[in-house]
């Protein structure tokens, strides 16, 4: 799991998106845009990651919609050929997961579960993200619900448009 929290963050480093989704959407490293998502590429060591921000945020607590303050929101599938990971989900919430707490990712009628340390979401086997990947390919939208650790229940809403396109492209950028 360590090498997931510092992949991940050397990819939020590659790609801007420390800084506001806009620059993240003007890296060098950006390659491609399908619609809602786009595809970056990293040359040394060789990786490629599709990401996407919410169409739609919902934050509640005790079942009133809130407003709150979160950081970046992405989700990200990523390809790591030389460590044969390849098409790895994983969520930034912007804010820190509650301890314990899981991610529910729905996808039409698939449902996955995905475990959290900090502000990082993932899937808990490359069989699991294969399914994953593989309802996100046939859908619409997916919606990630998770929990953060001052009590709010977050609502992300992502479009799948494009989501094919921009997988199938890192794939093959980075697929072997």
């Amino acid at each position: 799991m360590a090498r997931k929290v510092t992949t991940f963050f050397a990819i939020a480093l590659a790609t801007g998106i420390a800084c506001t989704p806009a620059t993240a959407q003007d890296t060098a490293n950006k390659v491609a845009a399908n619609t809602d998502w786009s595809v970056f590429v990293e040359d040394s060591p060789k990786q490629c990651w599709v990401v996407s921000a919410p169409k739609q945020v919902v934050n509640t607590q005790d079942g009133r919609v809130v407003a709150v303050t979160r950081g970046d929101i992405y989700m990200f599938v990523s390809f790591w050929p030389e460590s044969d990971q390849l098409g790895e989900v994983s969520f930034m919430g912007g804010y820190p997961f509650a301890d314990g707490s899981s991610v529910s990712l729905t996808v039409g009628d698939s449902e996955f579960e995905l475990f959290t340390d900090g502000e990082i979401a993932w899937a808990a086997s490359p069989e699991d993200d294969r399914r994953i990947a593989t309802a996100m390919k046939r859908g619409v939208e997916a919606k990630v619900v998770g929990l953060s650790s001052r009590g709010t229940t977050t609502t992300d809403t992502f479009s799948l448009m494009g989501f094919t396109a921009a997988y199938e492209d890192a794939l093959q950028r980075c697929g072997s």
